[in-house]
């Protein structure tokens, strides 16, 4: 059966090879990415819509959210897949530590927002994750915005941890509404990860040995075209954390804090809050 599948950060890496392979199966994939350039060029090879949106401007997600509710009243799968490692710490426009935003809060208040048309669909709800989130992450409800202590490995493990949080939450607040949430990591994947920093992991990623630590960005969107074309209860768990098509159990330990999923929705669902009362009122 032909889905309705909203790609973020589509524009290049997995999203885009997702976008190509789910395409070529006969679904309406509607990518959105933040180059023009870019977006517009996929959208051209495949004829599908496109959208644009800069997840370090949570007004442009708000207005995303517009847009895609206006265009593309079915959604049958929402794939939170734009993020990344960043340099310096930096605050965007909103004031927020800019790896938390772009990794976990903007998804989180584009999801919130496009609720309605997810819950009509009982749509699948898909995070990119990382094992960052194992290997990395040293997370503190009380310090959300990465000021203590910051480094861009230990900011993007914290928005990758997020990205589980947020996963099993919504499931656990909104299952019974028709949504089926799961969370993935692709594994190493070729992409420009990265690029922002002078981290270590930038001459992993964008040396000249960079093929013997990775893999080609269409072998990790296996999961993420699995997941899209599967069902809930046979091809996934709903709120489950996949590796390699299979549950993770190395996950970081913090990941199934039910306390501290619920603390990190309650905080985001505030710190969005202008955004989603902006909404209601148009």
């Amino acid at each position: 059966m032909s889905k309705t599948v909203i790609i973020t950060g589509a524009s290049g890496g997995i999203g885009a090879a997702a976008a190509r392979r789910l395409s070529r199966d006969g679904h309406e994939v509607v990518i959105v990415g933040r180059s023009q350039e870019k977006t517009r060029a996929l959208a051209d090879e495949l004829g599908t819509p496109w959208h644009l949106a800069e997840f370090a401007d949570l007004s442009q997600v708000r207005s995303l959210a517009d847009a895609l509710l206006a265009a593309h009243p079915r959604i049958d799968v929402l794939a939170n897949n734009a993020g990344g490692m960043m340099g310096d710490r930096t605050l965007t426009v909103d004031g927020f530590e800019r790896t938390f935003q772009v990794n976990h809060l903007a998804p989180f208040l584009l999801t919130e927002l496009l609720m309605p048309a997810l819950t009509a669909t009982g749509a699948t709800v898909i995070q990119t994750s990382s094992a960052a989130a194992r290997l990395f992450a040293r997370f503190d409800i009380d310090d959300l915005q990465n000021a203590n202590a910051y480094s861009p490995l230990r900011a993007y493990g914290n928005g990758k941890l997020a990205n589980i949080l947020f996963t099993e939450e919504l499931q656990r607040r909104h299952g019974d509404d028709g949504i089926s949430a799961v969370a993935f990591h692709p594994g190493m994947v070729a992409t420009g990860f990265a690029g922002e920093t002078n981290h270590l992991l930038r001459r992993i990623y964008h040396g000249p040995f960079r093929t013997l630590f990775t893999i080609p960005p269409e072998k990790g969107a296996d999961q993420f075209v699995w997941l899209a074309e599967g069902s809930a209860g046979l091809t996934f768990v709903p709120g489950g954390y996949y590796e390699s098509r299979r549950i993770s159990t190395k996950t970081n330990p913090q990941a199934h804090d039910v306390d501290l999923a619920r603390r990190l929705w309650d905080s985001s669902e505030e710190m969005v809050r202008p955004f989603r009362e902006i909404h209601s009122q148009e």
